[in-house]
């Protein structure tokens, strides 16, 4: 599994696996459980969560999934930005080490910008990472606006920017990643596979997934990864699912295939905000 370097010199998988919607309901706990750890013996590495999912029920999917296997794993959460107070994000990440039932977190993000003072937010992800409680801090959701108002201590350290970003949406390569490379950021893209939309019966994605003897998730996901500093989070409570994504980390896309999509799903030529799901 290929790894990306983050500023603080710590290293991030490029692939990972989304748990939104998981947690929601009590029935669905074991099997849900049991996704997960089938993910990890077929070697994912990341996890993505967030406090919002299931009101903290997905991160308690993952304390029970990853039980007696935290070591050699890389999880994110988000915080709400109602808990961006220094005091909010101090009491956000106690929750969500117990409900993980772990020591620290490796990336933690504030989940979309809000209205509390950035200071104070980074303020308090600086308290934690120098406590252990987290290793890596970032945000997710951020135009190039809220980019620009992160304090410039914190900016310079940020693990990544989560965003909405797939084939159909590219939003962010307006400026957005452009300031994240220049500063060694990642982006993360959830919903790399637009969930409800019609990226998966393009013609030329179907086309290239026939080229390739892959699947069009698979198509799509090669794409991503094959963009610079780009880490994917496809969520799927399907193991059969989590495989064949999986396996997109081992497609090579050519230059005549790249130029293909770029030309049925072309970057944006104009100052445009970010999608959000």
């Amino acid at each position: 599994m290929k790894n990306l370097n983050l500023p603080t010199g710590n290293s991030i998988p490029t692939f990972g696996l989304g748990t939104w919607r998981m947690g929601e309901h009590s029935d669905r706990f074991q099997r849900e459980t049991d996704v997960i750890r089938d993910a990890l013996d077929m070697g994912v590495r990341l996890i993505d969560t967030a406090e919002m999912y299931g009101e903290g029920g997905a991160e308690q999917v993952i304390g029970e999934a990853i039980r007696g296997r935290r070591d050699g794993l890389f999880l994110v959460s988000k915080f709400y930005p109602h808990n961006a107070s220094r005091n909010g994000v101090v009491d956000a990440c106690e929750r969500s080490l117990r409900r993980m039932d772990c020591d620290w977190i490796d990336l933690y993000l504030l989940h979309w910008p809000g209205s509390i003072p950035l200071s104070q937010t980074f303020e308090a992800l600086h308290q934690l990472q120098d406590q252990g409680k987290i290793r890596n801090f970032g945000v997710s959701n951020f135009n190039l606006s809220d980019l620009q108002e992160i304090p410039a201590a914190a900016g310079s350290q940020l693990g990544c920017n989560q965003v909405f970003y797939n084939l159909a949406h590219r939003e962010v390569e307006w400026e957005i990643s452009d300031w994240c490379h220049e500063r060694g950021i990642p982006i993360m893209a959830y919903s790399p596979l637009d969930q409800g939309g019609s990226l998966l019966r393009s013609p030329i994605i179907i086309d290239l997934a026939e080229q390739h003897s892959a699947s069009a998730a698979q198509i799509a996901l090669a794409w991503l990864l094959h963009q610079p500093g780009t880490v994917v989070i496809p969520k799927s409570a399907r193991p059969a699912r989590i495989r064949e994504n999986l396996e997109a980390v081992e497609i090579k896309l050519g230059s005549e295939d790249l130029a293909a999509l770029d030309s049925a799903f072309p970057p944006p030529d104009q100052p445009v905000r970010l999608g959000m799901r």
